[in-house]
């Protein structure tokens, strides 16, 4: 799998309200720089929650979502950037 980077890597936001849909990207690269795992959360625009999942510490996700969708984390360790997947 190749990645486009679509934008600049940034710290997820914290909280409910506080997300980003990272410039519309409808796949989303996701790192925890830290060692402790930490909840990640999608929700709509209007933060109505639509899911969660759990990122282990060190580790990196790729989250497709809609484009309007916003993803924000439990603490600002987890980064995260718009990506296109290639080849």
């Amino acid at each position: 799998m190749k990645l486009k980077v679509l934008g600049t890597e940034a710290a997820c936001g914290v909280g409910t309200g506080n997300g980003s849909d990272f410039a519309n990207s409808t796949a989303v690269r996701l790192f925890n720089s830290g060692t402790t795992a930490r909840l990640i959360s999608i929700e709509t625009s209007t933060a109505s929650l639509i899911g969660t999942f759990t990122l282990a510490g060190g580790s990196t996700e790729i989250v497709y979502k809609e484009q309007t969708h916003e993803i924000f984390s439990a603490h600002a360790e987890v980064l995260g950037v718009g990506v296109a997947i290639t080849g």
